[in-house]
């Protein structure tokens, strides 16, 4: 039996970089998918290509609304919710924080912070619900940043956001730790993601951009999309039991030294 078959999985930010991928994979092992993302028509052109029984909604995660529907949707059409990847996020441009734009500033926030407090808001309910009504176990894995574990020059507001998405991470597994829900980080550093890439766009030497943003990372690389995944498979699976509030760094070796 693969190891998320016939479990509900719900992910925010589903048609990024990290989001498909793990769609895919939950989708491979067994599992059925909640999918939101902002653009309709992206989400719907991506759920068209999952071999798997999914349901979607489009909206967007700083607003309230998107989360409590995504979990009503899970509900009506699945039954519940057994994992959940909080993965939905913007970055922001190299900035020092004195010359921040305060309108991206409070983007940032609303969507990094607001929108994974609004999304356990309503999944963490529906999870002890669950376990109180069958003994079901569940999983919640937010996708913080290493920026999150350390500072972050010229990323101040994203780092800010990101430490937020920790904190939260470990206060609500301290939480439910006894109500059946595990609740851990994963704290990537760059990674070949779209919203990765795009600082490199319009950049005539990609090969020296991308060595100067890994400069400080051990490996000197960025991370494959899929190595970030195995991360967030194995902290959402079941068979991980006994692990929660923790923030897992796939960074490449940057909080080692």
């Amino acid at each position: 039996m693969a190891r998320f078959d016939g479990l509900t999985v719900l992910i925010s930010g589903a048609t990024g970089g990290f989001g498909s991928a793990s769609a895919k994979r939950f989708a491979a092992e067994g599992a059925k998918l909640v999918l939101t993302d902002f653009d309709a028509d992206r989400l719907e052109a991506f759920a068209g290509t999952i071999d798997a029984a999914t349901a979607t909604i489009a909206g967007d995660i700083s607003d309230e609304t998107t989360s409590r529907k995504a979990v009503e949707l899970a509900v009506e059409r699945f039954g519940g919710i057994d994992i959940a990847l909080n993965n939905a996020g913007i970055a922001q441009d190299f900035t020092r924080l004195g010359a921040m734009d305060m309108a991206e500033a409070k983007r940032i926030i609303d969507i990094d912070v607001m929108g994974v407090i609004y999304a356990m808001r309503h999944q963490l309910p529906v999870m002890e619900q669950g376990f109180h009504a069958n003994g079901k176990r569940a999983a919640i894995v937010n996708i913080a940043s290493v920026a999150g574990i350390a500072g972050a020059p010229q990323l101040a507001v994203y780092s800010a956001a990101k430490h937020a998405v920790v904190g939260l991470t470990r206060s609500a597994a301290a939480e439910y730790a006894r109500r059946g829900i595990r609740v851990n980080a994963v704290c990537p550093s760059f990674a070949r993601t779209e919203m990765a890439l795009a600082a490199f766009k319009g950049v005539p030497d990609q090969a020296a951009a991308e060595a100067e943003m890994t400069r400080g990372v051990p490996m000197r690389r960025l991370a494959e999309v899929d190595e970030i995944v195995e991360v967030i498979l194995f902290a959402a699976d079941p068979k991980n039991s006994f692990m929660t509030g923790q923030t897992l760094a796939a960074d490449g070796g940057i909080t080692a030294t």
